[in-house]
C-alpha cells in the first residue's frame, strides 16, 4: 500500500526500510563534512500508458560515478546495482505520480574528511509537489548574489557533492533574506554562472543562450536536454560567456534542473525580464521537456527507462 511522505520506504544499505528506521553514525564523514555525492533523478508518470519513466537514468549514473571518482571515494556498486535500487525503492511505495529520487553515495564509519571508505548508499523517492518551495513556483524573482560561484580551481561544480551546496546555500539564504525567490551566481571572472541548484538560459532575438561549461557550472543533464530539444525544434543555440547586464535586457530567461524543471525568471535585481511572465520559447521548451520525460517524443525514447 502507498505510504505518506513521513513514512515512505527507502533503499538503505541493501534493504527496503521505513525512512524513520534509517540510522547513520553521527561521526561519519558524510555527517561531519558533507562527504557524499548524489543525483536527483526525475521520474514522470505517463497516465495514458500507466507507466512511470525514469529520465536519462544512464546519464545520471554516469555523472554520479564521475563525481565519486573526482572526489575520490570508492563506489562498491555497479550501474545495474544503482538502477535496481531505484526501481526497488519506487516500487515499494507504489508511486504512480511524478517523483524526484535522491540517490546518494556516502562515506560512513569513523573516518575523517580524507577518508575514501566505507561507502554506502540510500535511495529516497519523494513526490515532486513535496520538494523545496523554489522548485514549485511558476516564476522567479531573482537577484545576483554577492557570493561567487565555486570554480574548478577551488571546489569544482563538476562534482555533485553535498559539500558544494553550502555555496548554493549562501546565495539562496541571501536572496531569501532580501525578499527574492532565488539567486543567480557570477563566477570568479564576474561572468554569469548558474542558480544555486539550476542552470540558466536567456533568450535574445530568438536565440537560446547559456553559459559555457567552463564558466563554473554543473555538467547539467537538464541543460544538455534543453539544448538538444531546442536544436531538434530548429531554435538557434549559443553556448557562450554571458555578462550580468544581459540578464537585465534579454527577452526571456529561465532556470532549469532536475528539480526545477524549466521555471521562468520574471525579474533580475528588480529589472523585469521581457514582459514579466513566461515567454513563448520558454513555454515551448518546458512542454517539450515534459513530453520527452514522459516518453511522448519518439525521437528521444532512449532517454526514458520504465520503472514498472
Amino acid at each position: 500500500m502507498k505510504t505518506d511522505v513521513a513514512n515512505r520506504f527507502i533503499w538503505y544499505k541493501g534493504e527496503i526500510i521505513n525512512v524513520n528506521d534509517a540510522k547513520i553514525n553521527i561521526l561519519a564523514p558524510t555527517v561531519q563534512f558533507g562527504l557524499n555525492v548524489f543525483e536527483g533523478i526525475p521520474c514522470y508518470w505517463n497516465e495514458e500508458e500507466k507507466q512511470l519513466y525514469a529520465f536519462r537514468l544512464d546519464d545520471h549514473y554516469d555523472r554520479l560515478l564521475r563525481s565519486a571518482k573526482l572526489i575520490e571515494i570508492d563506489c562498491p556498486y555497479t550501474k545495474a546495482d544503482l538502477k535496481n535500487a531505484l526501481v526497488d525503492a519506487v516500487k515499494a511505495n507504489e508511486y504512480d505520480e511524478n517523483l524526484s529520487v535522491r540517490q546518494t553515495l556516502f562515506v560512513d564509519g569513523f573516518g575523517s574528511w580524507g577518508s575514501a571508505e566505507p561507502v554506502d548508499m540510500f535511495v529516497a523517492p519523494i513526490p515532486r509537489g513535496r520538494t523545496s518551495s523554489e522548485y514549485n513556483k511558476k516564476g522567479l524573482r531573482c537577484c545576483i548574489t554577492s557570493w561567487r560561484r565555486i570554480s574548478d580551481t577551488t571546489l569544482s561544480p563538476r562534482i555533485k557533492c553535498g559539500a558544494n551546496y553550502i555555496n548554493s546555500r549562501a546565495g539562496q539564504r541571501e536572496a531569501l533574506r532580501n525578499g527574492y525567490d532565488t539567486c543567480i551566481f557570477l563566477n570568479d571572472a564576474g561572468k554569469v554562472s548558474e542558480g544555486p541548484g539550476s542552470c540558466l538560459f536567456i533568450i535574445v532575438k530568438g536565440t537560446l543562450i547559456t553559459p559555457l561549461l567552463t564558466d563554473s557550472v554543473l555538467e547539467s543533464i537538464t541543460r544538455d536536454t534543453i539544448i538538444r530539444l531546442a536544436e531538434a525544434a530548429g531554435i538557434p543555440v549559443a553556448e557562450r560567456t554571458i555578462d550580468r547586464t544581459e540578464l537585465y535586457t534579454c527577452d526571456e530567461a529561465f532556470l532549469c534542473g532536475s528539480a526545477m524543471e524549466v521555471t521562468p525568471v520574471l525579474s533580475v535585481d528588480g529589472y523585469t525580464v521581457g514582459e514579466g511572465c513566461e515567454g513563448r520559447l520558454t513555454a515551448k521548451l518546458h512542454k517539450s521537456y515534459l513530453d520527452a520525460a514522459k516518453g511522448k517524443i519518439p525521437k528521444f525514447k532512449e532517454w526514458i527507462t520504465a520503472v514498472y
